[in-house]
């Protein structure tokens, strides 16, 4: 008997985004038997975003599926203003990711499972692009790998030693850069 993930109030205003929906079939003894996979990517656009994988005889079962096992596996991920902190390259399979932080206005410039991850993490403005592989699988799960191994500005700076306010500053252009951010990002 399948069991029942509870859904409360703070799952409700998750953003869903289904983002590859595959048939998959398997040879038996009777003839061929059909399935449907679907990849979901579940977000709340403030810094949790998960993926998920579910199949099913029917495309609503294998979504739902994919969205509870989304909703299950979300992760915190680090919202700098709207954009990364910092530039990073990430190799999943054949695939290499690289993506990189862009300037207030820029938007988010990715695939379309790329751009998937991004949104619902919550990220405005980020650059990035794909090299080898062109898997909607590699590329989802190279995304969630890069955004899980961004390191906070702060935090770098503080076990280097350094002065964060001297960090910051030089990082996000200056006290008058970081106000106008602000200002178009409350949320960051």
């Amino acid at each position: 008997m399948p069991r029942e993930i509870a859904y409360d109030e703070e799952y409700a205003e998750l953003s869903e985004n289904v983002v590859s929906i595959s048939r998959v079939s398997k040879m038996t003894k009777g003839g061929r038997t059909f399935k449907l996979t679907a990849w979901v990517v579940v977000g709340d656009g403030q810094g949790r975003v998960g993926i998920g994988r579910g199949s099913g005889k029917e495309t609503p079962a294998a979504i739902e599926k994919a969205k509870k096992k989304a909703t299950k596996a979300m992760k915190r991920v680090i919202l700098w203003h709207g954009t990364l902190p910092h530039p990073i390259v990430v190799k999943h399979g054949a695939t290499r990711l690289t993506m990189k932080p862009a300037a207030p206005g820029t938007g988010i410039k990715a695939c379309q499972a790329a751009r998937a991850v991004l949104e619902a993490a919550g990220y405005k403005n980020v650059l990035t692009k794909v090299h080898g592989g062109g898997s909607v699988v590699n590329i989802l799960k190279a995304t969630m790998k890069g955004l899980l191994s961004l390191r906070d500005p702060v935090e770098v700076a503080e076990a280097r030693g350094k002065d964060p306010e001297k960090i910051l500053r030089r990082f996000s252009g200056g006290p008058r850069k970081e106000k106008e951010i602000a200002e178009n990002n409350p949320q960051g």
